[in-house]
Formats: structure tokens, sequence, C-alpha cells
């Protein structure tokens, strides 16, 4: 076997089983457990793999509202503010933007009122000039990855 596929074909296995042993992915990837143990190795060193998290549906522990936050923040205030979200525990993903916005915030809360509280909280914070909030209906497609190109 050519290994100039094995990085991606690797990362393919994991992301369908992330808790796959060394020996199934080799046993897979029809390679030794070292060459596997070695490229996940570097995989990880290079920051291509950050960990191995379980996929948590927050939905089934309560956590049912979710909610967009769009913000606009002072010129040189957005990395502040952007920490300040990013510690937040409800906060799941915060991007800085281009656009009529320059934050774009999700969080996931037990109920409109939580989700209430902390929009309050930026709305008080003498960093933000304006904000959007959007609640979501339905989650069409959620925390999804996808699969790496592998050459034939």
């Amino acid at each position: 076997m050519t290994y100039e596929n094995l990085d991606a074909e690797l990362v393919n296995e994991l992301l369908g089983d992330g808790r796959a042993s060394l020996r199934s992915l080799a046993e897979e990837l029809d390679v030794s457990v070292t060459t596997v143990s070695n490229h996940l190795n570097d995989l990880e060193e290079q920051g291509v793999i950050e960990g191995y998290t379980p996929k948590v549906d927050y939905d089934q522990l309560g956590y049912d509202v979710t909610a967009v936050v769009q913000l606009k923040v002072e010129g040189n205030a957005l990395p502040e503010v952007t920490d300040r979200l990013r510690d937040h525990d409800r906060m799941i993903s915060v991007y800085e933007v281009t656009g009529d916005y320059d934050i774009i915030a999700i969080g996931k809360f037990t109920d409109t009122d939580g989700m209430n509280e902390q929009i309050k909280k930026l709305l008080i914070d003498p960093d933000v000039k304006e904000s959007n909030t959007s609640v979501v209906l339905n989650a069409a497609s959620e925390h999804e990855q996808f699969e790496l190109s592998v050459d034939e």
C-alpha cells in the first residue's frame, strides 16, 4: 500500500468511530499498528486532530433552545468581546465575520429565560453597539463534519 492517502483515510475512519482502537484502524487501512500510531501522532502534533470528544445531543440534555446572536462591536474591542463570548459556557460557537455584523455566536440554552438573560448581559456591555438574535426553530444540520477527499 502507498501512504499518500493514509492520513486522509485515517481521519475519515476516526470521523466514523473516534473510539476505534489502533489495531482496528490498522486492519481497516491494511497497515501496521505502528504505522497508524505514527501517523496519528503526526496528525495530533500538526493540530489536524485536536482531540477525541463525544458528539453530544444537547437537546436530549434539555438545552433545546438554540440562539444565533449577531453583534456589532466597537472597533478595537472585537478581540475582547470575542474572548468573553468564547468563555461563556453556553456559547458553542463564536465567529468573527465580515458583513453587517462583527461577531456571530451560537448559544444553547435550557429555556428562553436563560437565553434572554445572556442577551441582556450583552446589551449592557459598553463594547456592544448593536445585537440581533434569532431563535432556531429546527436544526436541519448541526455539528457536522465531512470526510476528506482521497485520491484513487
